[in-house]
């Protein structure tokens, strides 16, 4: 994995004053995404170092590199750069910084009447209405924003340009401002530069590599299911976004897969969950599958082919199709409504002796699907967290949407379940039907239930009726109606099954005790 730190040397981004600079261009780059808004970016950038100090400038990162992630170095490992100072300018030239440029001085603008003609006219920039340093507001504190913008709005609230034309102040631009030609320092994309001493001449392909914002992946699967029965097929698509502000010309791309440690802006760690998935085709050649191995503590996956990442694209690329996967749809009831904004910040303590905790109904009857992610069950891969979206196939052919959720990142031979929605023929009600507790010495507490699950379907269902015993650890099911399995500490399960249009009802008691 590539590390996040590099050299301390950059104490501000200075203005590039040297003279000829060799401007690089990179071979065709290489990228590792990882799934939480970054990825690392390598390019190739040729060098011509003569005996001594060398000006070296690369115009074609990304908008959102991180400075200090910044390394360059010679892959063969022959040539020691020594880098005496490098530099990052991410203000390309642009009306509004040209603007600012030349506050305080007369320029042309070009004025268009509505009948064609053209004019010049002169103007003095007063203020110009720019916000320098616009990185810098997101990472310094409120005071340094403040100050900023105080500047750029000469402490009036206002960004607009103000422009004296013949002795008058206009709030606004008279016309298309004409400047000057540019100066040698001005750069048209974001710049990085080195200084960099040889003791030798050399000629050699240096590795520039670099951590970047604005870059993302993401899994998405489509299940399909027959009209009849739950023998489903799933497709899998990364899909990888560009918004890093350049274009990867024929990338090489790898896929980094999971809980990678990255500090956030702010300074806080954060786990970043990059995604893990074995990428497998069916009926596809070995050359076209994406591979996967295991790297360090995480998966790496590489795509097939270079392939163009442009700027600002959405691409998506199969990485799993498999047909028969032995899936199970199932019911649950879970019976209980807990308003959880009026119990915020109760203890245990205050909950429990609250008599109309957890009496609240919720109808619902939840519609869940599992399968195992097993190489028996056709799968057995790592998946990674993504959307999975459900479809069924109807008697005309026709697929319609059944429901969706989002998957966490799911080992082999683990088993994959998800909500995808209510049941519109099955209903519950939940009651209690009584209440005791020992007002003396405040030592226990009995409750009993009643529900009820009704279904109006044409064929019979097992429903998994869920109950939670919220008020204390200690507890005991003294009566019930029907078999039931301790599920955790806090939490039993009835299974039962109800006939077409047949209502059941289970009864049990609850006796806590501390």
């Amino acid at each position: 994995m590539f590390p996040p730190t590099l050299q301390s040397m950059y104490k501000s981004l200075l203005l590039l004053l040297v003279l000829p600079l060799a401007d690089a261009f990179a071979a065709d780059p290489a990228l590792t995404i990882y799934n939480q808004n970054f990825a690392v970016v390598r390019d190739t950038v040729p060098l011509d170092l003569k005996a001594g100090a060398n000006d070296v400038r690369f115009t074609d990162t990304t908008t959102h590199l991180e400075p200090d992630s910044v390394i360059l170095r010679d892959p063969a490992g022959k040539v020691r750069l020594r880098i005496l100072e490098q530099n990052y300018r991410a203000d390309p030239v642009s009306q509004s910084l040209l603007l600012s440029l030349f506050e305080g001085k007369t320029i042309d603008f070009l004025v268009t009447h509505p009948e064609a003609k053209e004019e010049i006219v002169h103007g003095k920039i007063i203020r110009s209405g720019y916000v320098p340093h616009s990185v810098g507001l997101q990472r310094y504190n409120q005071q340094y924003y403040q100050q900023q913008m105080a500047y750029a709005n000469n402490g009036t609230g206002m960004g607009e340009p103000i422009i004296e034309v013949d002795g008058k102040l206009r709030f606004s631009l008279p016309g298309q401002p004409l400047f000057p030609a540019l100066a040698d320092d001005a750069i048209l994309k974001p710049t990085l530069a080195w200084k960099i001493d040889s003791t030798d001449a050399a000629k050699l392909d240096a590795e520039l590599a670099y951590i970047t914002g604005g870059m993302s992946w993401e899994a998405d699967y489509s299940v399909v299911a027959p009209e009849k029965g739950d023998r489903i097929d799933l497709t899998g698509l990364v899909t990888i976004d560009n918004q890093s502000g350049k274009t990867f010309a024929d990338a090489r791309i790898k896929l980094m897969a999971g809980d990678v440690n990255k500090i956030d802006p702010n300074g806080n760690a954060m786990a970043v969950t990059a995604g893990a998935s074995r990428f497998a085709y069916d009926k596809v050649s070995d050359d076209l599958a994406v591979t996967e191995k295991t790297f360090d503590d995480y998966h790496l996956y590489t795509l097939p082919l270079p392939t163009t990442l442009h700027d600002r694209e959405t691409k998506q690329v199969e990485f799993v199709r498999t047909e028969g996967v032995t899936s199970t749809r199932f019911y649950v009831y879970d019976g209980v409504k807990i308003d959880a904004n009026r119990y915020r910040g109760y203890n245990m303590e205050s909950i429990r002796n609250q008599s109309e905790y957890g009496t609240q109904s919720n109808p619902k009857v939840w519609t869940m699907r599992e399968f195992k992610n097993s190489e028996a069950n056709r799968l057995g891969m790592p998946l990674p967290k993504g959307r999975v979206r459900f479809y069924r196939r109807d008697s005309d052919g026709q697929l319609e949407f059944t429901g969706e959720n989002v998957i966490d990142h799911t080992p082999k031979d683990e088993t994959v379940r998800v909500f995808t929605g209510s049941a519109f023929d099955l209903t519950g009600e939940r009651k209690r039907t009584a209440y005791k507790v020992d007002n003396s010495r405040n030592q226990w507490a009995d409750e009993w239930f009643e529900i009820r699950l009704r279904n109006h379907k044409k064929e019979t269902v097992e429903i998994r009726v869920v109950e939670h015993l919220y008020r204390w650890t200690n507890w005991d099911i003294s009566e019930h109606s029907d078999p039931f399995v301790k599920t955790d500490s806090q939490a039993i399960e009835f299974r039962v099954q109800i006939k077409p249009d047949e209502e059941k009802v289970l009864n049990y008691k609850v006796h806590y005790s501390w």
